[in-house]
């Protein structure tokens, strides 16, 4: 049974990439909706699936992180893996997606789920912002924030992989990906075309698809004038080999296979290797 990929809202869980891409679990409204219900929901995904794997944006109400942990706890189940990337909300769906088509091959849970930590080094996520001025995500210099103040003032940001910040004018631009991608863009209330426009064809990108902005952009932005966009690999034959290309281990806590040394369902990390013996009876 493939492992379950579930988000915590329904603008999160993108159309299919592909044919192979399984749906996401929409767990909504967890912070409003009455406890039991959501233990009853989740129980009956982990029944269905065996392991569950949660990707939540980290401008997600802290209630919703909260109740997360709560059923984690009184499940008492190291099958239920948290994940909270570093990234904008359009970047945390589209990470979703990219273990949604994951979730189709033959990969155990833990390795699937620690692809999450992997995978997101590959995304490149930014916005079009029309004010920095509530911008906490990413370091702004005060010469910014004065020139947010200007009527008209646009600004191009990445917040992943690496901070940039740029005020647009003629010439400006932002260092992208090494590698082929496809770009994922989302419109609030900013009208600009210079993301399709100017910024994709520099990024060489290979295709353009546009989606509904999330609904948790805005906060994590600091304003709802953006246009969000995210450039990510698309083909799941590249994903799987990326993931399929790194060192596997085995939990000594649950037991599973995992990717680095930490195991996201029980949060165990891996003991430290034994000293060096032959080391030891030099230096003595």
């Amino acid at each position: 049974m493939p492992t379950a990929i579930a988000v915590t809202s329904a603008d999160l869980a993108l159309p299919p990439q592909d044919e192979r891409t399984l749906p996401a679990v929409v767990l909504k409204d967890l912070d409003r909706r009455p406890l039991e219900q959501v233990l009853a929901e989740v129980t009956a995904v982990l029944e269905a699936h065996g392991h569950l794997v949660v990707v939540h944006s980290a401008a997600a109400p802290a209630a919703v992180e909260r109740r997360l942990r709560t059923v984690r706890s009184l499940l008492e189940t190291d099958r239920i893996a948290l994940l909270t990337p570093g990234l904008p909300p359009l970047g945390v769906a589209v990470l979703a997606r990219q273990l949604r088509q994951l979730a189709s091959c033959d990969l155990g849970p833990g390795v699937l789920a620690s692809a999450g930590r992997l995978l997101t080094h590959y995304i490149h996520a930014g916005a079009l912002l029309g004010s920095v001025t509530r911008l906490d995500r990413i370091p702004v210099d005060l010469k910014a924030h004065a020139k947010s103040w200007l009527p008209g003032s646009q600004f191009a940001v990445v917040a992943h992989p690496q901070p940039q910040l740029v005020r647009l004018a003629p010439g400006a631009s932002l260092a992208g990906p090494e590698f082929a991608t496809w770009m994922l863009t989302a419109k609030g209330q900013l009208q600009s075309d210079w993301v399709t426009g100017t910024l994709g064809p520099s990024w060489k990108v290979q295709g353009l698809r546009e989606t509904a902005l999330p609904a948790e952009s805005a906060a994590w932005w600091g304003t709802g004038k953006l246009i969000e966009f995210c450039s990510y690999l698309p083909d799941l034959s590249v994903l799987y080999q990326l993931v399929g290309s790194v060192r596997r281990g085995v939990c000594h806590w649950c037991g599973i296979d995992v990717i680095g040394d930490r195991c996201v369902f029980c949060s165990a990390t891996a003991p430290a290797p034994p000293p060096d013996r032959h080391h030891q009876l030099t230096a003595g």
